[in-house]
């Protein structure tokens, strides 16, 4: 693998602060990161790999706040994979039916199978970051961390059973957030992505970020790490993101599987019977 991004991304533990984590990548950290239609031309080929074995799935999480770009990361990772093999899914506030039910319930059959890559667009962490802003909270601090221990069991389970899970925070600072809502209301081709709550969650962007420092301190674990991922450049972050997936799918599938020689040539004998080229 040609440049390793976990060293500078990857959670090491503990609480972040992010209200001083970098929002721009140091071009030191850069160097040596492919471009991004190589690494696309890259992933293509691992997915295949993945896909063949047919042994392991791969989970990607992307949360962020407003305008961190998750859609163009899905469409990104997307152009380089085949679609029999990859989803992706959206997760905004609980249906009627959904809050009928443990918040787990809504992402349990959405999870990949063997062979497949999935990205959740937010996911089951909402149930600690979204649902803890709301006015009618629990505003027990211990109701959030059991909560917490709860996604991390289930993340160690999916882990025992084959899943990869790669979780991303796409961080960027309140002034690129600003910039990119504005853009929202000023290009009539982004205009329908804004909605009134945009301006509430920009209001709420602290306390948010607080609840997403909790949830990081106490879900981050060798089964599911957090990779926090400076996201000013969205260029670059997709980069980032990409070469993550690659540097696990090498790691999942680093070859295509082994083949019997011998039957192999019985295979081939049969297949060549009556052809025009043994005339």
């Amino acid at each position: 693998m040609s440049h390793d991004v976990t060293h500078f991304c990857c959670w090491q533990g503990g609480r972040p602060d992010l209200a001083t984590y970098p929002t721009v990548v140091e071009e030191t950290h850069l160097e040596g990161l492919p471009e991004l239609d190589q690494l696309q031309t890259d992933l293509e080929e691992a997915q295949r790999r993945l896909w063949a074995h047919r042994q392991k799935a791969v989970l990607i999480i992307l949360q962020g706040l407003d305008a961190s770009g998750k859609d163009s990361m899905i469409r990104t990772i997307n152009q380089a994979l085949d679609p029999v093999a990859f989803r992706a899914w959206s997760f905004g506030r609980p249906t009627e039916e959904e809050a009928r039910h443990d918040f787990l319930w809504r992402v349990g059959h959405k999870m990949p199978g063997f062979g497949q890559i999935t990205v959740f667009n937010r996911s089951q962490y909402e149930a600690v970051l979204a649902e803890r802003l709301l006015p009618e909270a629990n505003e027990d601090e211990e109701f959030w961390r059991q909560r917490c221990h709860i996604l991390r069991d289930y993340e160690s389970h999916l882990a025992r059973c084959g899943t990869t899970i790669i979780k991303v925070w796409l961080h960027q600072s309140k002034e690129e957030q600003r910039d990119r809502l504005l853009k929202r209301l000023d290009q009539p081709r982004k205009r329908w992505k804004f909605d009134a709550s945009d301006v509430d969650t920009f209001q709420d962007r602290e306390r948010y970020l607080s609840a997403m420092e909790f949830a990081v301190a106490e879900t981050h674990c060798n089964d599911a790490p957090w990779y926090l991922v400076p996201n000013d450049d969205k260029k670059v972050a997709r980069r980032i993101v990409c070469q993550l997936l690659l540097q696990h799918l090498t790691i999942l599938a680093p070859d295509y599987p082994d083949y019997d020689n011998t039957l192999d040539d019985r295979y081939r004998k049969l297949l060549s019977k009556g052809s025009k080229k043994n005339d």
